[in-house]
């Protein structure tokens, strides 16, 4: 078994997650989400992410608008719908259990007595 195919995984099933916690904090354009999750060191090619935001706003998660931009042709920022704020609230629900869980599991040998 390649590690690479399974760290690959392990990205793509929080990746999102994490773009619609991006979201959560202002709108923003592919270039400015994908900062985000490099400077997370989340690293994501374009080709990933558009997919993606295209399958989010066609489940109402996202939204669009388009802005001109100073240097360049116009740019398509994306928002949280209010479902996807809900979702969202959910996705951090069950992310933090997941988190908690998965610290337990791996920072401490398990006994017969918890």
């Amino acid at each position: 078994m390649k590690i690479e195919n399974t760290k690959a995984q392990m990205r793509k099933g929080v990746l999102e997650y994490c773009i619609l916690s991006v979201l959560s904090h202002d709108d923003a354009y592919v270039a400015e989400i994908l900062d985000t999750l490099k400077s997370a060191k989340l690293l994501v090619v374009e080709g990933t992410i558009y997919p993606l935001l295209t399958r989010l706003k066609n489940a109402n998660l996202l939204s669009y608008r388009w802005e001109e931009s100073t240097g360049g042709p116009p740019r398509k920022y994306y928002g949280l719908t209010e479902e996807g704020k809900d979702f969202l609230s959910e996705l951090s629900e069950t992310w933090t259990e997941l988190s908690f869980a998965v610290t337990k599991i791996t920072s401490k040998k398990q006994t017969n007595d918890e």
